[in-house]
């Protein structure tokens, strides 16, 4: 049976994940964001408690609800090591590691750059993966510790996914990545992906989730020709103003 994600938002652009496996009826965050949402939705769909908690990576906005969340329900906690730094972690994943929820295998890739233990979650059976702040529509973390070389390789990683595979990021950028592609990529397909962004944004509408057919087609950070470019595109995101 299948693996259900709720998707909707927490803090200011965040979003807050929620992962049924239809099976088992096990129910896993990805992230914390917001213990407080995270509570309000489980009430709200019906779902029982939380078991179990899977981050990313360690920064707060994606790990803040951790020690809540594990007071109020006793769920566990699986994370890389550098979750530690800042919030409970009960069970570290590496590269190659396998998370279940209930009988849904969440499979581990490390993807260093944005911090340098970040990893993303993949269930090839259901073609759904999180992608934390690796990957997001039309764009990719910033380089807060890790180097344009290891993103590089980071992205070329899940640039291996299937097409079908439906990209979970945790943040609502797509409106500013799309109009930063916009200024490196004039192919009438991306301003047509582009003002469709624009559009479900001005209906308020989520532009998460994605797939990789369209990131690989579109993204301007999997689309660089090599390491040298995907450097420059990045530092000239992290300066853009449009």
């Amino acid at each position: 049976m299948p693996l259900t994600v709720h998707l909707f938002p927490a803090r200011s652009d965040n979003y807050a994940f929620l992962a049924r496996d239809e099976a088992t009826g096990v129910v896993a965050a990805i992230d914390t964001p917001d213990a407080q949402v995270i509570l309000d939705a489980i009430q709200s769909l019906g779902w029982g408690k939380l078991d179990r908690i899977i981050n990313t990576h360690w920064h707060p906005d994606h790990t803040e609800g951790n020690a809540r969340l594990k007071a109020e329900t006793g769920c566990d906690i699986w994370g890389p090591e550098e979750v530690r730094k800042v919030a409970p972690l009960d069970h570290v994943v590496e590269e190659g590691d396998i998370v279940m929820i209930g009988e849904t295998a969440l499979h581990v890739t490390a993807t260093p750059g944005h911090t340098l233990g970040h990893v993303v979650f993949r269930s090839p059976k259901d073609a759904i993966a999180f992608t934390g702040d690796t990957l997001f529509p039309l764009g990719c973390g910033r380089l807060f510790e890790g180097t344009p070389e290891q993103m590089w390789d980071s992205l070329s990683r899940l640039l291996a996914w299937p097409d079908e595979t439906v990209l979970y990021g945790a943040h609502e950028y797509t409106a500013s990545n799309a109009r930063f592609t916009l200024s490196v990529d004039d192919r009438p397909e991306v301003k047509a992906h582009a003002d469709a962004i624009f559009a479900a944004r001005e209906r308020g509408e989520p532009t998460v989730p994605t797939t990789m057919k369209i990131e690989r087609a579109m993204n301007p950070f999997l689309t660089a020709s090599s390491a040298e470019e995907f450097a420059r595109r990045r530092a000239a995101k992290d300066d853009f103003a449009g």
